[in-house]
């Protein structure tokens, strides 16, 4: 098999271009940009394209395949040229779904907490020493690539977005996979650009619903007054199981899951990743995992990169950093670091980029989202607004939209910095929200200057930059 990239610098993109790789596939690609660390893994695996780009002329009919980014646009000179050519043209869920139509597919899905739920019951099988292959949204411990396509492998665990395929396939890609084993976490209103109304946002976790095979089964949160108002109103020959959020205890720092007996310790903490740990176990139980098995193994997982992550501690004061963009997101992001550290203060930064929580109109969604924190910082870096071409925000909006006059709004990185240098770390703990890059500070270096103290470090200094 000859299979050609379009935008092959994608997150999963390029990790899908290595697992065909090294499946035996003939495998190129084409990108205009490709940015770390999917340089660095394309160039390892022999992969990376000799000259940035599009090359319509290398488009030609003894290619079997060619996967579409949701970078590459619907005028893109090569999807034109393979066009002409009449070549079958897939985007990445279509092409994985070719490649595990075979297998048992658990499909993993929800507005939050996808990649932590996906993450679990990865390293569950895994410590369990299951066969299976992955598609997951973030680097794991224990996990090489963030996906995985073998031959032989009966079981594939997906994270499944609700976000477009391609530019010419405008569906969800979570509809494209065919879930055997569905998961719906939550539902919070998101990608605006694409589903402007919450109504027709919400639709598209109904249509996945409806694309779970014949008596496949949908695990879903209980605890989800949207989620459960789809399931009522379903009547798909399929399974229904319903999980809560468990019983836990959190005692000097660590928490602590009550089980039947006894209880167990967690590396990872929060009300959202308990919630998400059920929802695992019941798609464990689904896989014919017993529960002692799963209890045993879920005491070791560290959680998902970028979720909750660790960056620095001293004397008391704990710096992390989090994922967290959307409104549901950072609520509960601050409630579980509150919740874990109830004698500390919390200085919460949340960055806001993304095309949704730029819009004045959406950003009313992030009404009394940083109410627990006791110190809350709003950061935009003026470039987004130019590159986005969207009307700069004013302070006042923003104070506004998050009901909290005394928060303090930086659009510049080196201002922020300075901030957070210059503040006095007694007692108090910080949490660093932003699927981007804060304008590319290094957390670690800043954590360094907020301690004034020479901080061991527990992960290498690249991988503590967010971006």
């Amino acid at each position: 098999m000859r299979v050609h990239f379009i935008a092959i610098g994608g997150s999963v993109m390029h990790n899908l271009a290595i697992a065909l790789a090294n499946k035996g596939y003939l495998v190129s690609g084409s990108d205009d940009f490709i940015y770390e660390p999917s340089r660095t893994n394309l160039t390892k695996n022999g992969l990376m394209p000799e000259q940035l780009g599009w090359h319509p002329e290398r488009i030609t009919e003894d290619i079997n395949a060619v996967v579409l980014g949701m970078h590459a646009k619907a005028d893109n000179p090569e999807l034109v040229r393979a066009q002409e050519l009449g070549l079958q043209i897939y985007s990445y869920p279509a092409y994985i779904y070719e490649q595990a139509k075979d297998k048992t597919r658990v499909v993993v899905g929800g507005s939050h907490g996808k990649t932590t739920i996906t993450s679990m019951i990865m390293h569950v099988l895994k410590e369990l020493g299951r066969s299976f292959d992955y598609v997951v949204g973030a680097k794991l411990e224990g996990f090489e690539t963030m996906v995985k396509i073998t031959k032989d492998a009966p079981l594939i665990i997906i994270e499944g977005d609700e976000y477009l395929a391609s530019a010419i396939d405008r569906r969800p890609k979570f509809l494209l996979y065919h879930a055997n084993i569905a998961l719906i976490s939550g539902i919070a209103w998101d990608h605006i650009n694409v589903f402007p109304t919450y109504q027709e946002y919400v639709e598209q976790f109904k249509l996945f619903i409806e694309s779970i095979e014949e008596k496949g089964t949908l695990v879903y949160n209980k605890d989800d007054k949207e989620v459960q108002n789809l399931v009522s109103n379903n009547n798909s020959n399929i399974n229904k199981h319903g999980y809560k959020l468990p019983e836990f205890t959190i005692n000097k720092g660590v928490s602590y899951l009550k089980t039947s007996k006894g209880e167990i310790a967690l590396q990872i903490f929060g009300k959202h990743n308990l919630s998400n740990l059920a929802g695992a176990f019941t798609v464990c139980e689904w896989l014919g995992i017993s529960r002692e098995d799963f209890y045993q193994a879920i005491g070791s997982f560290k959680g998902a990169a970028r979720r909750l992550e660790y960056v620095a501690d001293y004397a008391g004061s704990v710096v992390y950093k989090d994922f967290a963009h959307s409104p549901s997101k950072v609520r509960a992001s601050i409630d579980a670091v509150k919740e874990q550290y109830p004698n500390s203060k919390l200085v919460a930064i949340i960055e806001l980029h993304t095309f949704s929580s730029l819009n004045e109109e959406f950003l009313q969604e992030y009404f009394d989202t940083m109410k627990q924190a006791d110190e809350a910082i709003v950061f935009i870096d003026q470039n987004s607004f130019r590159q986005k071409n969207i009307k700069p925000i004013e302070a006042l909006t923003i104070k506004k939209a998050f009901n909290r006059d005394d928060i303090i709004y930086f659009n510049d990185a080196q201002s922020l910095e300075a901030y957070i240098s210059q503040l006095d770390p007694q007692g108090k703990n910080v949490l660093f929200m932003s699927s981007g890059n804060f304008g590319g500070i290094n957390l670690v270096n800043l954590s360094d200057k907020f301690f004034n103290f020479k901080i061991i470090y527990i992960f290498d200094i690249v991988s503590a930059t967010i971006g």
